[in-house]
């Protein structure tokens, strides 16, 4: 089941929008849980990263939809994001919060299905290789392929990604079952390493992104037939 949200203010645009969606759903096959918020500060408080595809409104009250965008990404680069205007100006800043496109009001039912569609095909490529984190602020939807590795470091572990670094409270074990089929290696107590971004072995350490990360002695023969067989894997 996909998890639709619809951001908008309106309810005649909303239901118009409900309406789509099902008569998107009967014609399909595809099957959605939609829920409706009236602002952008409504899926904003609390968001824990729940929803597969947002129809996202613009001009809002409270908090326009771009802004609600950019509070959303924070915490979720998967969520597909459609916007729904009547403004095409909105189009650069769309391009900034990974917007996937645009639905100009008013609204014809095959330009909406035709970009639905898309965003379904968008949402399936990408959710193989998702992982949920727990963050303070809610959940955190994570690509794995962008993981450069993560450090333990007392009760807390370091991601370190193409996105950026941040912290968790958690365990290695939480992850490193989770990762060991995506050609991630524990390569000592403290990291595990993505394969896919080893840029050589030298004195005892792989480099991942600049930085020297110890082998320990006892993984070394197994970590290296590891990194063989990924290389080997390699197209």
């Amino acid at each position: 089941m996909i998890q639709l949200a619809i951001v908008e203010d309106e309810d005649s645009y909303a239901r118009q929008l409900e309406d789509f969606v099902n008569k998107y759903q009967a014609e399909s096959g595809n099957y959605f849980k939609i829920t409706r918020f009236t602002d952008g500060d409504e899926i904003t408080n609390g968001y824990k990263g729940q929803f597969d595809i947002i129809l996202m409104d613009i001009e809002m009250k409270l908090m326009d939809g771009m802004t609600a965008a950019e509070e959303i990404r924070k915490l979720d680069q998967e969520v597909v994001i459609m916007f729904i205007t009547n403004m095409t100006n909105y189009a650069i800043r769309g391009y900034q919060v990974d917007a996937l496109d645009y639905v100009l009001k008013p609204v014809s039912y095959f330009a909406f299905s035709q970009k639905l569609g898309r965003a379904i095909s968008k949402m399936r490529k990408s959710s193989a290789k998702i992982i949920s984190i727990d963050m303070p602020s809610g959940v955190k939807k994570l690509d794995i392929d962008n993981i450069f590795y993560i450090e333990s470091e007392g009760h807390n572990l370091n991601f370190y990604t193409t996105g950026g670094d941040f912290t968790i409270r958690a365990k290695m074990g939480d992850f490193e079952e989770q990762l060991a089929d995506y050609n991630f290696f524990r390569s000592n107590k403290g990291y595990i390493v993505n394969l896919k971004y080893v840029d050589g072995v030298e004195n005892g350490s792989c480099l991942i992104a600049g930085k020297q990360l110890q082998i320990s002695r006892a993984r070394k023969n197994d970590f290296m037939s590891a990194l063989t067989d990924y290389m080997a894997s390699l197209p």
